[in-house]
């Protein structure tokens, strides 16, 4: 049956982009010290140890069938190796501001490839428009001065744009091939996978990772592992499962917003009256995308 957003899918959206939307600000921290491929391994590798345990508590038992093992290791390159490794170079090269609206390009790739892809998320005029309204709402809340600096030509911008689109496909492969494994295997399948894929690339092409950080590199290091890619992936196969790949995706429309209200409550930054008008401008997106007010009084189910 068709996927849609419920209120429940709203609630999980918006604990993944307060989460997702933190991971930035740590990943700054750690890309003083490590580089953005070592980086890319400490995040997968450093995720496993509170995985397994779950895993181990829940009494589950690892998937025998190597073709499973095999979709991981796709999943693993799709939505860790390759879009963490374009991210964090990406934000050695350009602003901030910059890689956070071509991050929510993202929404964009992702209703269009689930719509071309999956059967039960056609592409329809209300999602088209929902996705471009809030879009434009990024753009606003981070401000259309912040568009001066792109240039088509740019790698550190285009590597940003090609990590959206290999999340896209990542959401599409999940919901076809590991639909019958519980979110908690899901990820530790795919971050294990991913570390076997980015140990020997890491070691390739950064050399041996230097542990002799700073202390608050290190925190920078476990708050993006543990809670930044270990729960966010938890919420990320709940949400995939309940609403589907391209409803998944627009969780990069959010991200922006936290962002923003982080500074605020946190950094002590002002909020321009814009970014407010973003806000509203993204949430009027998701209501459209969803066919329906995905808040509306309900029964969570």
């Amino acid at each position: 049956m068709p996927t849609r957003i419920d209120s429940r899918s709203a609630i999980l959206l918006t604990g993944l982009a307060f989460i997702w939307g933190s991971s930035f600000f740590f990943a700054a921290i750690a890309l003083q010290e490590v580089p953005p491929i070592t980086l890319t391994l400490f995040r997968v590798i450093l995720a496993i140890p509170l995985l397994a345990l779950i895993i181990w508590f829940r009494g589950e038992r690892l998937p025998r069938e190597t073709k499973v093992w095999r979709s991981y290791l796709v999943m693993g390159t799709l939505n860790n190796a390759i879009p963490f490794s374009l991210i964090f170079w990406g934000q050695t090269q350009i602003t901030s501001g910059l890689s956070s609206i071509l991050n929510g390009a993202t929404g964009v790739t992702g209703v269009i490839v689930a719509g071309i892809m999956l059967k039960d998320e056609r592409l329809s005029p209300h999602k088209v428009i929902g996705v471009i309204i809030g879009f434009f709402g990024v753009i606003v809340t981070l401000g259309v001065d912040t568009l001066q600096s792109f240039n088509i030509l740019s790698l550190g911008q285009f590597a940003i744009l090609l990590a959206g689109l290999s999340y896209s496909f990542a959401g599409v492969w999940a919901k076809l091939r590991l639909a019958g494994q519980s979110a908690e295997m899901n990820a530790f399948g795919m971050l294990t996978c991913s570390c076997i894929l980015m140990f020997p690339i890491t070691l390739w092409v950064d050399g041996i990772p230097n542990l002799d950080l700073m202390t608050n590199t290190w925190v920078a290091l476990i708050t993006l592992a543990v809670f930044c890619t270990s729960v966010a992936y938890l919420l990320y196969f709940k949400i995939l499962k309940r609403a589907g790949s391209g409803n998944l995706m627009l969780v990069t429309l959010l991200i922006p917003p936290v962002a923003v209200t982080l500074g605020v409550f946190v950094l002590g930054e002002s909020i321009r009256a814009t970014s407010l008008i973003g806000f509203a401008l993204i949430a009027l997106g998701l209501v459209v995308v969803g066919g329906r007010t995905a808040l509306s009084p309900k029964k969570l189910t």
